[in-house]
């Protein structure tokens, strides 16, 4: 009775363990020239003029944040202003997945790149 009831437990205690993580879709994205540290300090116009209207434009107090889409994933690219009368530059720029799980931050822009 005993094994029975260790068995029991054993198995309900396995059927709680997580579901594997789907992995990243397998997309063929063409090579970006393009890589975090080339989009940092690139204005508002330039991000434009490159991927289009934005897919979300947040204010918050003096910065801004514009988030563009693809199929691959979701980029983030955080404006500050500048001094002066310098413009907005990106300070900061976030990608992942649309699963929210990480992803390679060159793939990203390459795939935004991709027509």
């Amino acid at each position: 009775m005993r094994r029975l009831l260790i068995a029991s437990l054993v198995l309900a205690l396995a059927a709680c363990g997580r579901a594997p993580r789907p992995e990243t879709p397998s997309v063929a994205v063409p090579q970006s020239e393009h890589t975090r540290g080339e989009i940092i300090g690139r204005t508002i116009e330039e991000l434009v003029r490159r991927w289009g209207t934005p897919a979300l434009q947040v204010r918050e107090g003096t910065s801004l944040k514009l988030q563009y889409r693809s199929r691959l994933c979701v980029l983030d690219a955080y404006f500050y202003p500048g001094v002066g009368n310098a413009p907005m530059r990106v300070t900061y720029v976030d990608t992942r997945t649309r699963a929210l799980a990480d992803i390679d931050q060159a793939l990203c822009v390459g795939s935004l790149d991709a027509p």
